[in-house]
């Protein structure tokens, strides 16, 4: 990032000025962490998309604060034959965006399809035997061992259970779906939406919350805006002068250079919203040369220094980031640096004689960044200088964060148009347990991009869910973190903390774990 002139750029936009027209008096208008090009909150774990499928999509089961899950769109559920069986009973007055009662066969096909591909899915999925509604309220999991963790995996924030008509969620799970109709606090307005400059959602007027307090992302999704507006503002310095000058209200993910500016407005706030930090995640595409070979995954990992990524996105003050040299969320119960020490070299000069050690041979090197999305446009421009030090044939394409969410789901070579490395982030409760874990999963095909294949990691996480006790947990986390130094299925390069950005009218905002609407107002 050229700091200098960003800075110099917003300068020069004049905040003075206030706006002269405020737009519909409770409509947010909200400049949003990235592009919306993805509808499907299963097919792709876009934050952006789970941001969007967090207003549309009521859920099943939620996670309070505490991390406990509690009844979302159900009354609650019964578990019988010794937890092998258990009933969820849906509660009165849900109805979908189209005008359609949810029934229990909804529900069901919409596990269904999320379970083929959602981490913790898949493991609930392989502990069934069946799932079947019985009525129009009420369906039953038949399991085959007892699996105390069923409601808590339905509702993680990072991936709980978009419930969709059974028409749609009949669709294949590798396929988008194209239609964005659920019984959520707000319905998607489709023909207001322009990917790459706007979307929309209205309020839906016959959602009825739960008559509970928030917490976390469980209670009382109380929709108290009549319209929440995204408008796509690339560019840091529009962005930053929209917020000071009143044409936006809401800014999710601000340049880390430009709060101090947005802080000495009186008519902003400035604070941490994310309940966890941001965690930066370096990904090798594992089915092509050169990654396919670990010693050079190794080679790589030896030359990275966490501190290098984490300055560059938000500057040198460490009070906003945090090196982090595991693969679990840091001050969680399973984070340790078992086996962690080739993140501790940090020397290009090992990374490169490891390099050439492992027969590198000039293969061209892929890092596709998005030029829009800052933070991960940072982490990535970092990565292909350290690659071109180590001496590997780097080329960088930059595209739009929707144009790499659909990329990064290309299996073929560089020649055919697919990739070696790309860079993502997680929020911390997504990376602090193994079941939920996307960038430890290492079922080839069936993992996230990249599609590692590691057998011993599979094995330790399918015992970690067997452990009888919280220390064989533990013991079970350092091995996992040890065989991951091993084999490298991805490289952690530390967390930071990211605010957010509103302005003083804007109410009712509290912290969570995901960014979501309900519960905030306009005064």
């Amino acid at each position: 990032m050229h700091r200098r002139s960003l800075l110099g750029g917003v300068a020069a936009a004049g905040f003075a000025a206030p706006a002269l027209g405020q737009g519909a008096a409770n409509t947010l208008r909200v400049i949003p962490q990235a592009n919306l090009t993805s509808l499907d909150p299963v097919w792709t774990t876009a934050v952006v998309t789970r941001n969007h499928g967090m207003m549309v999509f009521d859920h099943i089961t939620s996670v309070d604060e505490h991390g406990v899950p509690k009844p979302q769109m159900v009354e609650g559920w019964a578990i019988e034959d010794d937890g092998k069986s258990w009933t969820f009973t849906l509660r009165d007055n849900l109805f979908f965006h189209d005008g359609e009662r949810v029934t229990a066969k909804d529900c069901v096909a919409s596990i269904k399809r999320w379970a083929a591909r959602d981490t913790f899915g898949q493991v609930m999925w392989a502990a069934t035997n069946e799932l079947a509604a019985l009525d129009d309220k009420r369906f039953r999991f038949r399991l085959k061992h007892p699996f105390p963790t069923l409601a808590l995996a339905m509702g993680r924030s990072q991936g709980p259970v978009p419930v969709m008509p059974e028409r749609i969620a009949n669709t294949d799970p590798n396929t988008q779906i194209r239609e964005a109709i659920g019984s959520g606090p707000f319905r998607f307005v489709a023909n207001e939406w322009n990917p790459g400059q706007k979307a929309v959602w209205a309020k839906w007027d016959r959602y009825v919350p739960r008559n509970e307090p928030i917490s976390g992302l469980a209670g009382g999704r109380v929709p108290r805006l009549d319209r929440v507006e995204w408008t796509v503002i690339s560019d840091p310095s529009t962005a930053a002068s929209a917020m000071q000058t009143g044409e936006q209200d809401y800014w999710e993910y601000p340049l880390h250079d430009l709060l101090p500016l947005m802080r000495r407005n009186r008519q902003l706030v400035v604070q941490q919203r994310l309940q966890s930090g941001t965690y930066g995640a370096l990904r090798f595409n594992h089915l092509h040369a050169p990654f396919n070979n670990v010693e050079i995954r190794r080679a790589v990992a030896m030359a990275v220094d966490q501190r290098d990524y984490l300055r560059a996105v938000a500057g040198e003050d460490p009070a906003g980031w945090g090196t982090c040299e595991g693969v679990f969320t840091c001050d969680t119960p399973l984070a340790n640096e078992e086996g962690s020490d080739i993140l501790k070299i940090r020397s290009v000069e090992r990374g490169r004689a490891a390099l050439a050690a492992a027969g590198y041979n000039g293969e061209r090197v892929v890092l596709i960044a998005p030029g829009d999305y800052p933070q991960i446009n940072a982490i990535s421009l970092v990565t292909a200088d350290l690659l071109r030090r180590l001496g590997m044939n780097v080329e960088v394409q930059s595209v739009d964060w929707g144009t790499l969410v659909q990329r990064r789901t290309s299996r073929e070579p560089v020649e055919r148009g697919g990739w070696s490395v790309i860079h993502t982030t997680a929020s911390g409760d997504a990376l602090d347990l193994p079941v939920v874990h996307l960038f430890l999963r290492a079922n080839g095909p069936n993992a996230w991009f990249g599609w590692p294949q590691d057998d011993e990691i599979e094995r330790l996480r399918a015992a970690w869910l067997e452990a009888p006790n919280e220390d064989a947990a533990k013991a079970i986390g350092r091995q996992l973190n040890a065989r991951a130094m091993q084999v490298l299925p991805y490289v952690p390069v530390g967390y930071y903390w990211q605010p957010s950005v509103w302005r003083r009218n804007v109410t009712g905002v509290f912290r969570s774990p995901t960014t979501v609407f309900w519960g905030l107002g306009k005064g």
